[in-house]
């Protein structure tokens, strides 16, 4: 079936509007909070998603000039989005904020007549237009996520979970070659209880192994904001293997939560 991209910018753009909501009133010194993500405060939260959504506009508009660029910045080692953290703490706040506001901007316009198959590069593999937007909603919820966390905020699922929970399944191989590892030839079926009381569903219905519980908790834990032990799901030992090293964005190996 082809590919809905006005679809997934327009879900791009609520996600996007529901983080500002949460941030866009934020007195200056909120915006140090500590968050779960170890080091980081809410203002690095936001800067991150400000410099992956300008790399991301250039990987579609300039795609050379963003070959160099990122192989500079992953150059200076595993690390390197501690290091762009850091680096964007010499802005003021409402600096950072109006940064991610233009940045989002641009990247919904530019990717909003774009080709849903043109082939982008990244900073792990290669992807498509169309699976560039749906890794920005999975970065926007995950990272909105932890600034819910460090605000004392629970947020109301919908289901743009289903973008982030597809994307979770589509990495499960992703997840072990990160690790240096072959991914388990048996399937796993994933069944996940969405937001609006439908079943959404993954993998051979007849597989062994299987993943079933709350779409919710499954994007929480393939985004590492939950551990396993802590979510509903409910899981067979092959697929728990997978579980406990899922990630479902580019880049080094996640630490994951102990909580």
């Amino acid at each position: 079936m082809p590919v809905d991209l006005p679809g997934l910018v327009a879900d791009l753009e609520a996600e996007t509007t529901d983080l500002l909501a949460l941030v866009g009133p934020l007195p200056a010194e909120d915006w140090e909070r500590p968050t779960p993500a170890e080091g980081w405060r809410i203002r690095d939260q936001v800067s991150h998603l400000a410099y992956f959504d300008d790399a991301a506009v250039q990987a579609l508009v300039d795609p050379d000039g963003f070959r160099a660029a990122a192989a500079e910045v992953m150059g200076r080692g595993p690390d390197f989005p501690d290091r762009v953290a850091s680096d964007a703490r010499t802005l003021a706040a409402p600096a950072v904020r109006d940064w991610f506001t233009a940045a989002r901007r641009s990247l919904l316009e530019a990717f909003g007549p774009a080709d849903p198959g043109t082939r982008l590069p990244w900073y792990g593999p290669d992807m498509s237009a169309a699976s560039s937007v749906t890794a920005r909603l999975m970065e926007t919820w995950a990272h909105g996520q932890d600034v819910a966390d460090a605000l004392g905020v629970e947020r109301t699922p919908t289901i743009r979970l289903r973008h982030i929970a597809h994307l979770g399944v589509a990495t499960r191989a992703h997840s072990y070659r990160l690790r240096g590892r072959e991914a388990p030839a048996e399937p796993v079926r994933v069944e996940l209880d969405a937001p609006d009381g439908e079943r959404w569903t993954w993998g051979d219905p007849d597989a062994a192994e299987r993943v079933v519980g709350p779409a919710l908790d499954y994007c929480l834990l393939v985004t590492q904001r939950r551990h396993l032990d802590v979510t509903a799901l409910e899981a067979t030992d092959g697929a728990r293997g997978w579980l406990a090293i899922a990630q479902a964005f580019a880049g080094a190996p996640g630490p994951g939560r102990t909580a």
